[in-house]
């Protein structure tokens, strides 16, 4: 038996325990199937407008309107997963990765509250694993997981409403392998913004002129008996041993955007002096600290949720595991920032950090070095 048909199996066995979860939900999917679509409460869906978004890979975001033009319509997102292999430092180490688009994190999708997203996902025949996708924006059915369950070679499309306005995780929650999946990189967000924009608690516009993505994935690679990191054949090969280095809590590797330095460099983030960036951060598995070196949270909804007041001047905030947040920050100065998770040790010796790379003049009231550093 190949390694991928015993993982097959190993993934059916383990998931019994969702089938009583998974089963009416189903059963219900297909009689809904069998019939036309109804008017769902008082908004037909059929009668509303439609709009095809063409997504791309972190740390960017594809356009989209900050409030709503018109009433709620259905937003179109494809994700194709791919099982592929990452070099996640500069050491060379490997994971067999599991992802949606291809990018670890997965695409962040943007559509306004009580619009309709509709997803459809897609396995590939070339993939060896069954997967399915949690959306924590949306209302029953696991989130979407028991509705998604795609085997290799077939698709499926979801739709469901964004009732609730934030930045909300996404992930792969197939039944018995959840964490294996989400800390193989199976993870992503969607922003709900409020369909008249941002505000900053007071009933005030809040525009922001740039966005960017940070995805923080912790990962748990083996090692050998003499401390190097392994590498294997497939992903079924390194399944066992992986799952004994997640036992441990103790990740190898904390890093954002997929790899150590993936956002630093010259893959750092860029501004200019002036500009209002809202960062969208999410950790589907670990709590985080984000903490923009040199600079503030204007503006932070930590738990991500923008029908509550933002908190103001924030020096580090924090992100509980299984979400995602929001800051937003006008840059004052030029220079290089550090964004990092302030845990110094995840962000330092671990990867948890990205540079934002600012341009324009400096203020010498914000700062100055009134004497420099100069020998005694």
């Amino acid at each position: 038996m190949s390694e991928a048909m015993k993982l097959t199996r190993r993934t059916m066995l383990t998931g019994a325990a969702l089938a009583g979860a998974v089963a009416p939900v189903l059963a219900a999917a297909k009689a809904s199937a069998a019939t036309p679509a109804k008017p769902v409460g008082k908004i037909d869906i059929a009668s509303l407008p439609r709009q095809k978004v063409d997504l791309v890979a972190p740390p960017f975001v594809h356009a989209h309107s900050q409030k709503a033009e018109g009433g709620p319509k259905v937003v179109e997102f494809k994700l194709t997963i791919q099982e592929k292999k990452l070099v996640i430092d500069d050491k060379g180490t490997e994971i067999h990765a599991m992802t949606f688009n291809g990018s670890v994190p997965g695409p962040l999708m943007v559509v306004h509250q009580d619009d309709y997203v509709e997803l459809t996902l897609v396995n590939p025949d070339t993939n060896t694993l069954q997967h399915n996708i949690d959306f924590h924006a949306a209302t029953g059915a696991l989130g979407g997981g028991a509705l998604t369950l795609v085997n290799p070679g077939e698709t499926a499309v979801l739709r469901f409403k964004a009732t609730r306005a934030g930045v909300f995780v996404y992930h792969c929650a197939p039944p018995g392998m959840v964490p294996w999946h989400v800390t193989s990189g199976m993870n992503g967000a969607i922003m709900v913004l409020p369909r008249e924009g941002l505000k900053d608690g007071k009933g005030n516009d809040l525009v922001y002129d740039k966005v960017y993505y940070v995805g923080e994935q912790d990962f748990y690679v083996p090692k050998d008996e003499n401390g190097n990191f392994k590498k294997y054949e497939s992903p079924g090969d390194a399944y066992d041993d992986q799952l004994k280095v997640m036992r441990t809590l103790t990740p190898t590797h904390i890093v954002f955007n997929g790899a150590v330095g993936a956002l630093t460099g010259e893959k750092a983030l860029k501004a200019e002096v002036g500009d209002r960036v809202l960062i969208v951060h999410s950790q589907a598995n670990r709590d985080t600290r984000p903490h923009l070196i040199g600079g503030h949270g204007d503006y932070v909804w930590a738990t991500g949720k923008f029908n509550n007041a933002p908190d103001v001047d924030q020096e580090t905030w924090f992100i509980p595991g299984g979400a995602a947040g929001a800051a937003y920050y006008t840059f004052h100065q030029p220079g290089v920032y550090a964004y990092v998770n302030h845990n110094l040790i995840e962000a330092f010796e671990l990867g948890a950090a990205a540079h934002f790379k600012v341009t324009g003049e400096w203020n010498d009231d914000l700062m100055t070095a009134v004497v420099a550093p100069n020998a005694t």
